[in-house]
This record gives C-alpha cells, sequence and structure tokens, in this order.
C-alpha cells in the first residue's frame, strides 16, 4: 500500500503514544496520516512491562497518569477495544530512609491531585504481597487505583478508533527525511514516496533522536535496554497481588495470566533488543533478596525492549523552537505507555495550537539549554 501524498498532519511512530496522538487528532476531525517503519507497537510499547499508574513525584506526571487511568477505565467504550486492565495497586517497598521521605513528600503532592495514595507499614505491605520478604523494608507507598493492562491491545485500540474516524495508518514505512524551508515543515519522505504536509509529529520513542535530526531539531533521547521475564504458572497467587516494585534495586513483578511478570534495570545503552543471560544472574539476586517464595519459579519466555531515555528521566513534551509545527511526544524513560492517552489529547490540542488539559510548557526540550531539569524520582 502506497501513502498519500499529501497529509494535514504527519505522525512518526506507531506505538502507544503515536497511535493516540493519531486517535485523538482524527477524532477531533484532523486528516492525519500515521507512518510505522515497522508493525504497530513494534518498538518499545509491545515489549512494555504494562503497569499503568498515577504515583510520580512530578505534578504533571500525576495528572498525565492519572488523567491515563481514566481513559483505560472506559477503554472498552472508547476507543472500543478490550486491554484487560487490572487495577491491583501499585507498591513500592522502601528500604532507604532517604527514599521514605521522598515518598512521603510524593504522596502528599498525589493526595493534593486527587491520587488515593498512601503511605504504609512494612507490615502493612507484606498483607498486602506475602510474596516478599521484608527484612531491610522500612515502609512502603501504595495507590489501589493503579494496576496493569495490555500494551498491545493498547495500540490496537487506538489504531482501531483512528481508522474508523478517517485516519491513514501505514505500516513498513520509514521515514527518510524532513523537508524544511524558510522554517516551516513543506513535506516527509519515505522509502514509498514524498508527503507534502506542513504538520510533524515526532513520537518515535528511542529513534527520536534519528527522526529530529532530519528536521534539524535537537531530541536528545538515548535508548536504555530493558529485559523481562515471565515466569511458569505460580501456585496459590494472591487474588489482587499488587504491581510490587523494590524500589532500591528496580526489581518489580506482578501476575501476568498464570504466572508473574517480572523485571529490573539492565544499564545497556542499546537500539539490538536481544536478550543477555548475565542479567538473569542479577535478577535472581533480586528474586532470592527479596521474594525468596519464587526461587523455585522457572521461567517461561523473557525478551528485551527499550527505555527512551531523556536527560533528566523525563519527557520531552512540545513544539520546537525555530520550526514552525514540528511537535514532539518523547523521552519518556519508562512511562510512555502508561501515559499515552493523556499525551494523545496534550498533542492533539498543541497541533490545534490551543491550551492542553495538562500543562506541559516544562517538559520542553529548552529546558535544559535553560539548567531548568525537571527530573521524575518516581521510575521504576
Amino acid at each position: 500500500m502506497t501513502p498519500p501524498d499529501r497529509a494535514e498532519v504527519v505522525v512518526i511512530g506507531g506505538g502507544a503514544v503515536g497511535t493516540s496522538i493519531a486517535f485523538h487528532l482524527a477524532e477531533a476531525g484532523v486528516q492525519v496520516l500515521l507512518l510505522e517503519r515497522d508493525e504497530l507497537g513494534s518498538g518499545s510499547t509491545s515489549k512494555a512491562a504494562g503497569g499503568v499508574r498515577a504515583q510520580f513525584s512530578d505534578p504533571v506526571n500525576i495528572e498525565l497518569g492519572a488523567r491515563s487511568l481514566r481513559v483505560f477505565e472506559q477503554f472498552a467504550d472508547r476507543p472500543g477495544w478490550e486491554i484487560d486492565l487490572r487495577r491491583n495497586g501499585y507498591l513500592f517497598l522502601l528500604s532507604d530512609p532517604a527514599d521514605v521521605a521522598a515518598f512521603e513528600e510524593s504522596v502528599r503532592t498525589q493526595n493534593g491531585l486527587g491520587v488515593p495514595s498512601r503511605m504504609l507499614t512494612a507490615r502493612e505491605a507484606g498483607e498486602l504481597c506475602p510474596l516478599v520478604s521484608l527484612d531491610g523494608v522500612l515502609a512502603a507507598a501504595f495507590s489501589p487505583t493503579d494496576g496493569h493492562c495490555t500494551p498491545e491491545s493498547v495500540v490496537q485500540g487506538f489504531a482501531a478508533g483512528a481508522r474508523r474516524r478517517g485516519a491513514t495508518i501505514q505500516r513498513r514505512c520509514a521515514v527518510t527525511g524532513i523537508e524544511v524551508s524558510g522554517g516551516e515543515i513543506t513535506a516527509v519522505r519515505t522509502g514509498s514516496g514524498r508527503i507534502a504536509t506542513s504538520t510533524v509529529v515526532c513520537a518515535a520513542g528511542p529513534w527520536s533522536a534519528e527522526v529530529g535530526a532530519m528536521a534539524g531539531v535537537d531530541l536528545p533521547v538515548r535508548p536504555l535496554r530493558r529485559q523481562v521475564l515471565v515466569t511458569e504458572p505460580v501456585a496459590d497467587l494472591p487474588e489482587r497481588l499488587p504491581f510490587t516494585i523494590d524500589f532500591g534495586t528496580g526489581f518489580y513483578f506482578h501476575e501476568e495470566g498464570p504466572g508473574l511478570l517480572m523485571g529490573m534495570p539492565d544499564p545497556v545503552e542499546s537500539t539490538d533488543p536481544h536478550v543477555d543471560d548475565g542479567w538473569l544472574d542479577s535478577l535472581a539476586a533480586a528474586v532470592s533478596a527479596r521474594a525468596p517464595a519464587l526461587d523455585s519459579v522457572g521461567a517461561a519466555h523473557r525478551w528485551a525492549g527499550f527505555y527512551e531515555l531523556s536527560p533528566d528521566h523525563n519527557a520531552l513534551i512540545g513544539t520546537a523552537a525555530g520550526l514552525r509545527r514540528f511537535v514532539y511526544a518523547t523521552g519518556f524513560s519508562g512511562h510512555g505507555f502508561l501515559q499515552s492517552p493523556a499525551v494523545g489529547e496534550v498533542v492533539r490540542d498543541l497541533v490545534l495550537e490551543r491550551p492542553p488539559p495538562v500543562d506541559v510548557s516544562g517538559l520542553g526540550v529548552g529546558r535544559f539549554e535553560r539548567a531548568a531539569r525537571r527530573p521524575e524520582r518516581n521510575l521504576v
């Protein structure tokens, strides 16, 4: 299939963020073309752990997360897709006094924005998640409205909704260049032809720096490999097991069918999605220390994907300075999937040049030139 030769808006990237943007633009009556170089969701989204939450330290991230949770809750009606949402909560286990103090501050901020999170004692955390050892745990943070769902289903739901509203989605269509004249975008070049347009939205995840460079826009995003493992069936899992994170090590797990999905940091900069057996040793050590009840559980399958890291581990959302109508939504550093519904609304309004529902002015890439970094502390 050949892409059209012109479009009002071209969205580059077919993951959760890109398809959400396409859906919200099409819903607003914009003629939108989404270009994905591979299959929809084949980049970071299909490799994500699927967590959805509003437990952040940055007020903007709290708002984006909470707004997205409301969309996920109604996803079967709009855009109309089953995403297997489980709202069993997020549980952060805290073993460092500095982390306890930081989460206490975050919970106060979250509560002020309507998020029902709360601090727990170690004993209360153990009651919620009896699989964990509480050795060294000082306290925990928990929000009952967080949870997890299926990333691929979210992508397919947004894509189907966008198509029903008139959007064109072109898979297997790599962008090779962006034409600019006099500070304005004139076209996007692809391996299948040239597309005349005045507006580009970059939602290319770990490849956003490459896309930005095509238009002369510096998007400081780098890929970080992350590995995930799904276990064999685990007997007698608690009925409402929260998404549990040992914050000090980054080890996490949540229910996945009859087993558990597990992960932890894998600090390798790469866009090569290969799995590394050395990571298994680190994961095994973390399991033994924090969840020894799971020591003997075998692995069913595993995979590797990517985080798209920004310099301060917070999103880049905004419109490029010096180039009209180049909008970017990238650098989410692990929380792009979970914020994708709200980011779709925000980017829709940036394209339509009207105030978005969440003020993201502090997330523009220009903050790095102003030495105004905006770090997000509650990262997994």
